[in-house]
């Protein structure tokens, strides 16, 4: 629509202009960001982490975001400072046991030791006591107020009065490992001895008159903070290089006896003691602070973390949990976060282990790897953490334990429609329509008509919206850098053109073409090796109407991906007689779905030339197309999906397999060269199969068999079988095949339109689909929903459920009441911790 017409059509009518004003009643008190409505979600690892990220589409109209996922807690940085050289370790320490914070932050470096005090600004401080000569292997303020400090040659105890006590170890030993609480100090010698050293009722710290020899070298140690209202730690955690992790005893009666052995899969490299509270707490106080479970956690040279119940009377370890952090030994540190205790786990990643509503978590900090860390408490941060990365010091805080994914949001013109990644940038193109939304050279003239007649500037559209037209619409392509969160490049249609579909393809039959051409004429190109040519295409219709729905037509754009991926050049457009809702590339060129019709297309010079069509009267609308070798299989919005073989020999499309159930599908990807799974527009996921002979009939000659196979009931020769059906009470938006957890196996991730994000995870062991079957049916019937719906028939609302467990249904397990726990705990013949730990490891195992 022309100016002109603008002018013409609205010159009878007064421009009215809503000047809005602030709340006056109201005030916001808190807002939650929500995905609604998730128009389309990829999985990929564009920042080289050890998970993968998700990268979504989500809002609508101005609104609009596009988002990147990341599994983590938030963290808010509070200072970051480079230093002089690059630290080894990192401790803070208060100067006397009533200090309410922190007062040294001590740093060990390869040669030496720097102590800086903490305060308004941190300086460094030269009369501490500490020996600044040597490297420190553990700080610990001890009794009343004297400081320890642990180095490789000895113990140096400084006193209030900077009084200093040293213990010097045997001439040609060293110490390799130490551990520290208020009142005991542990260290082990290269000798393989373990030196116990305790502070008696004047503040004097004196050695255990026995020493213990262990077996193997010792790779850690580790005791416990010391209970309120006692003097000690009762356990002693010591690692050995032999993979193996022993319990010792620190009681007057049996001082340095070996209680437990626990053997590893690799040497342990850190190890802590740390009481923390559990589901176990809260049966026994009924109150999650009351009391709290010892746990010893363990971090092991193969980046496994575990961690397991120490048992306070008998020093035994039971109920070990694992879970894998990264390639790089495990380093664990006790902060505290949330007025709660929680371990600090250091690997190729960051990570925190923390208790969330009686359920133990382990998640990734989204913040820099770092490689030592400590608690750290100061009157602007009181529960915070620092560390060291490289040759920079960190102090932060995790603010939040309830979110534990972290979003970057980078604001969209109009509603998205579909993303796709290039093939080797770390780029994504978006394509974006608004239904009844002016473009903008219609809007710009309509807004300055308004600007004159009412004197107020533009209403801002995030909060508006874009101004409203009948029948017209606003649509674009943008290119979007998630690393830097920049769109480098925009592109506008016009003519009333709303884009609906978008692939990447190389045109790889027409390249080679080109490239023999070039060679008969003896042409060479220019410079070195080039970058191959990737070509974006976008499928347009032409004023659409969506009720009753028609179109003028619809085009095909074709732009030549330019300057690395971060620019389009637009090389032709092609018309084609419906809208392109689907494309994909196939073996160098482009397959669309046109309407009922699918064709193949090849890059010609002034246009896109069809290679290949296949049309059929019970298609509707072909919406999703995935292809393998010569199978196709396409998904119909009425007609669920159906499974394609070409033949080459007669450029043909032959169908050899179709589904049972008619199904609006909406979202569907392959799981193996049989397999597919996916989604339909009333909340069901699915997944279903084609017999293994049906299949290698197909492949066989390129379907020579399937091209004179009897059809039935006007569809393919074949049925496909329902593995698999679930009601999710959303409509899936996407769905694909993807990893989430490092070394953990391949799970189906969905996106839903109301902004869900689930996962199906396989069971690989009968025993646990056994457990799982069994606590599903005992929560049914042991506990009801409130709403008291039935649960068989929620999960089958339209099929029914088939080769699915509630997983949802599953985790409400930790939120019964205790009485409700131990009755089904009893069914199962096991303990309520053990059924706990079955779930909450199932989740850890595959998805976050």
């Amino acid at each position: 629509m022309s100016t002109e017409y603008l002018k013409g059509d609205m010159s009878d009518y007064p421009v009215v202009h809503f000047h809005p004003r602030a709340l006056e009643n109201l005030s916001l008190v808190y807002a939650m960001d929500g995905l609604n409505p998730l128009i389309d979600a990829k999985v990929d690892n564009l920042t080289g982490e050890d998970a993968p990220q998700i990268y979504a589409l989500a809002g609508q109209g101005p609104r609009s975001s596009f988002r990147s996922i990341r599994h983590g807690l938030d963290v808010m940085e509070v200072v970051a400072s480079e230093l002089p050289g690059e630290p080894t370790a990192v401790w803070t320490t208060k100067l006397t046991a009533k200090d309410p914070f922190d007062s040294y932050i001590v740093l060990s470096f390869t040669n030496g030791t720097l102590v800086l005090s903490i305060g308004e600004t941190v300086e460094e401080v030269t009369e501490s006591g500490f020996l600044s000569s040597t490297p420190t292997l553990a700080v610990q303020q001890v009794g009343d107020d004297s400081l320890v400090q642990v180095y490789p040659k000895g113990i140096r105890h400084i006193n209030a009065n900077r009084e200093v006590d040293e213990w010097e170890a045997p001439l040609h030993t060293m110490v390799v490992a130490a551990t520290t609480n208020s009142r005991q100090v542990v260290v082990a010698l290269s000798t393989r001895e373990i030196v116990y050293f305790e502070l008696d009722d004047e503040g004097q710290l004196n050695e255990y008159q026995d020493r213990k020899e262990m077996g193997a070298s010792v790779t850690s140690l580790s005791v416990g903070d010391v209970p309120e209202g006692r003097v000690r730690c009762s356990f002693l955690a010591v690692g050995c290089d032999d993979s193996t992790v022993h319990i010792i005893s620190l009681d007057p009666e049996n001082t340095l006896e070996s209680l437990s052995v626990q053997a590893l899969t690799a040497s342990p490299t850190a190890l802590r003691i740390l009481s923390m509270p559990d589901s176990i707490s809260v049966e026994n106080t009924q109150l999650l602070d009351a009391s709290s479970t010892l746990y010893l956690h363990i971090g092991l040279y193969n980046g496994v973390y575990l961690r397991a119940v120490l048992d306070t009377i008998t020093g035994q370890l039971s109920d070990t949990q694992t879970q894998f952090l990264g390639a790089r030994p495990v380093k664990l540190f006790k902060v505290t976060v949330q007025d709660q205790p929680a371990v600090l786990a250091l690997s190729s990643r960051s990570w925190l282990a923390y208790t969330k509503d009686v359920s133990f978590m382990v998640t990734p900090l989204a913040y820099e790897t770092l490689e030592f860390g400590d608690g750290f408490s100061s009157e602007q941060c009181e529960m915070g953490i620092v560390g060291i990365e490289g040759s920079n010091l960190r102090i932060f805080m995790v603010n939040d334990l309830t979110e534990n994914t972290k979003t970057d949001v980078l604001r969209l013109a109009y509603t998205p429609r579909r993303l796709i990644r290039h093939p080797i940038r770390a780029l994504f193109y978006v394509i974006e329509s608004d239904n009844n939304t002016l473009a903008p050279d219609g809007r710009q003239e309509l807004l300055s008509i308004s600007r004159k007649q009412s004197g107020y500037e533009d209403l801002p559209a995030e909060e508006f919206g874009n101004p409203k037209f009948t029948g017209r619409w606003a649509s674009c392509i943008e290119i979007v850098d998630p690393l830097s969160q920049e769109k480098p490049a925009r592109i506008d249609f016009v003519n009333n053109e709303a884009a609906f579909s978008v692939a990447v393809c190389s045109f790889a039959a027409s390249q080679r073409v080109r490239e023999e051409e070039d060679q008969m004429e003896d042409r060479k190109p220019d410079g070195g090796e080039e970058e191959d040519e990737f070509y974006l295409v976008v499928g347009t219709a032409k004023d659409l109407s969506l009720v009753p729905r028609q179109c003028g037509g619809g085009f095909l754009h074709v732009y030549k991906i330019v300057d690395e991926g971060r620019g389009l050049e637009f090389v032709h457009k092609t018309e084609v007689d419906d809208t392109p809702v689907a494309m994909l590339e196939f073996q160098g060129r482009l397959l669309v779905g046109i309407g009922r019709s699918l064709r193949i297309y090849d890059l010609g010079m002034k246009q896109l030339l069809r290679k290949c069509e296949y049309k059929s009267r019970n298609l509707s609308n072909i919406v999703t197309i995935n292809a393998a070798h010569n199978r196709i299989i396409i998904g119909d919005i009425q007609q669920s999906v159906t499974y394609l073989v070409y033949r080459h020999v007669d450029n043909k499309f032959l169908p050899f397999a179709d589904d049972v159930v008619a199904r609006h599908t909406t979202c569907v990807t392959m799981l193996d060269y049989e397999t597919v799974a996916g989604g339909d527009k009333f909340g069901n996921l699915w997944v279903v199969r084609c017999k293994e002979s049906v299949s290698r009939d197909a492949d066989e000659d390129n379907g020579a068999q399937v091209l004179n196979a009897r059809t039935y009931l006007d569809g393919a020769s074949n049925r496909l079988d329902m593995l698999a059906h679930f009601y999710v009470q959303d409509i899936p938006t996407s769905v694909q095949k993807t990893q989430l957890v490092p070394g953990g196996p391949e799970v189906i991730l969905y996106t839903g339109l109301q902004g869900s994000i689930g996962v199906l995870a396989p069971f690989v062991s009968p025993g646990d689909i056994e457990f799982f079957q069994q606590l599903e049916t005992l929560l049914r019937n042991e506990a009801r929903p409130l709403a008291g719906r039935d649960h068989l028939i929620y999960r089958g609302s339209y099929v029914p459920v088939k080769s699915v467990i509630d997983g949802d249904l599953c985790e409400t397990y930790a939120m019964l009441p205790i009485e409700k726990k131990r009755s089904i705990a009893a069914e199962l013949d096991r303990t309520v911790r053990e059924v706990e730990r079955k779930v909450a490891g199932f989740r850890t195992r595959y998805a976050f």
